[in-house]
């Protein structure tokens, strides 16, 4: 049973979400078929992500990280050498298959650094908003204290110069 979800309501009563709800609108729609590489999405602190990734078999020079605008992009390609050099394998668990894996990044995220140890690439986050978005206190003035400051404003308002024909 399928269970539809309606966005309407949300985009009757919010303003500027379109982004968000324009993505809640794709992940519903997109079916994930492949879930390999395993990872996590872990919040370390308030404005502090980090995704922790399974890559077993991979090395640096294997992987590939990139952030485009609010998509960061990681794959991995295995450089396979010519045949398996006479090797047979009975049963092959570890998966060393190429993937690429999309996450999509809220406004203002950035990478802070990655990692690779022990089969796991650490993907460190952080969210950076820029001082001109943060919230501000905008002062309450009175009517005559603004009409006050208008007139005085106009009495020392300097003469133009005037122009040379």
């Amino acid at each position: 049973m399928a269970t539809t979800l309606d966005f309407a309501p949300l985009f009757r009563s919010s303003v500027g979400f379109d982004r968000m709800l324009d993505a809640l609108e794709t992940a519903r729609r997109v079916e994930t078929l492949d879930n390999w590489p395993p990872y996590d999405i872990v919040k370390t602190g308030e404005d502090d992500y980090r995704i922790d990734m399974a890559v077993a078999g991979f090395a640096e020079d294997d992987l590939t990280l990139t952030q485009d605008k609010n998509m960061l992009i990681v794959s991995g390609r295995k450089e396979t050498p010519e045949g398996d050099g006479g090797v047979s394998y009975l049963y092959r668990g570890i998966a060393g298959r190429s993937f690429e894996r999309r996450f999509e990044l809220a406004d203002h995220v950035r990478v802070e650094a990655a990692t690779l140890s022990n089969g796991l690439l650490t993907v460190e986050l952080k969210r950076e908003i820029p001082e001109e978005l943060k919230p501000r206190r905008i002062e309450i003035a009175s009517a005559e204290a603004t009409e006050g400051l208008e007139t005085r404003q106009l009495e020392t308002a300097p003469e133009p110069e005037p122009v040379a024909a």
